[in-house]
């Protein structure tokens, strides 16, 4: 029964962008808003267009790689990352470590080749003969760590020989999230799980958890087509990227 899993700790790890990585976050904050100032209110485009600058200030979060190559920044958030899972791996322990996007997960290969941790890869592009070979050698101990698309990894998957979860991006809808995080805390999980939320202070990120806190439903209705979705103003969209 589910009341018989073990206990499940959640834990926000607070990330500060370096000086650098803030005022590049900050110039493509500014470039955004004066963008879509110029731009049609009230209109479909306009929302799909303030969407499009959200995501691309969660990118910058991740890397700055991914948004601005040629300012030559590293990732204060990969660099934490790799610490803990360094940690955790010295530990003995196992690590599901979930991400949005699928460039940064690539990103995130290297830095565990450097440091000698082996993982497991499966996103949404991979075959379920990977997948299933993917999961078996990860349940047979064979890696330390197993990097999963976070959309590819909700449902089917029984990882219960990790007992750390990271999750390296916040997600609108944490019901996503959670839905990850059951890969591990589920039947046949026979020791605590400690959950990873990595976000980065003062950014959008942390505007995501405050939503998940909050508003739930203005978080879920973000990427719904409903009525509730239909019903949240652009100056609730807006107010994302000026806040």
């Amino acid at each position: 029964m589910l009341d018989d899993l073990p206990p499940i700790t959640e834990i926000q790890r607070t990330v500060l962008l370096s000086p650098g990585e803030a005022k590049l976050y900050d110039s493509v904050r500014e470039a955004a808003i004066a963008k879509l100032g110029a731009a049609a209110s009230g209109s479909a485009q306009a929302r799909v267009q303030i969407f499009a600058e959200l995501t691309r200030l969660r990118r910058l979060c991740c890397h700055p790689q991914l948004v601005a190559p040629a300012a030559n920044l590293t990732s204060a958030k990969l660099e934490s990352f790799l610490e803990l899972v360094r940690e955790l791996v010295a530990g003995r322990h196992r690590v599901l470590v979930f991400s949005q996007f699928t460039d940064v997960l690539a990103l995130v290969k290297p830095l565990l080749d450097a440091s000698d941790i082996t993982y497991q890869y499966l996103d949404g592009a991979t075959s379920m003969k990977q997948r299933t070979a993917a999961v078996d050698a990860f349940q047979g101990g064979d890696d330390d760590v197993f990097l999963i698309s976070l959309k590819a990894g909700g449902f089917g998957l029984n990882l219960t020989s990790a007992d750390y979860v990271i999750h390296l991006d916040p997600w609108w809808n944490p019901a996503v999230e959670s839905q990850a995080t059951d890969r591990a805390h589920r039947i046949g999980q026979t020791r605590p799980v400690t959950v990873y939320r990595l976000v980065t202070a003062g950014t959008i990120e942390a505007r995501i958890v405050e939503l998940h806190r909050e508003k739930r439903d203005l978080a879920d209705a973000l990427l719904e087509d409903t009525d509730r979705a239909a019903k949240l103003t652009e100056r609730e969209l807006r107010s994302l990227l000026e806040a």
